[in-house]
């Protein structure tokens, strides 16, 4: 949407110091170390959806989808 930016991957991980974030950052993206520490985040994450979302909001950002009708 013109004059809007859009959620940046691993934005919120980042900002709120997510401390399987911050192991991610001193890897080469794509390594096998990496890929290992990835993995993690596919289990459950430390933070909630509701965290998240209120921190979308919170940074300005909406949740929009396309209009399908």
């Amino acid at each position: 949407m013109k004059g809007y930016i859009e959620y940046q991957r691993r934005e919120y991980c980042r900002d709120v110091q997510c401390p399987i974030q911050v192991l991610l950052d001193r890897e080469v993206e794509n390594s096998p170390r990496y890929e290992e520490i990835r993995a993690i985040c596919a289990s459950p994450c430390l933070h909630t959806t509701h965290a998240f979302h209120r921190w979308l909001t919170g940074k300005g950002y909406l949740i929009v989808r396309p209009d399908n009708r």
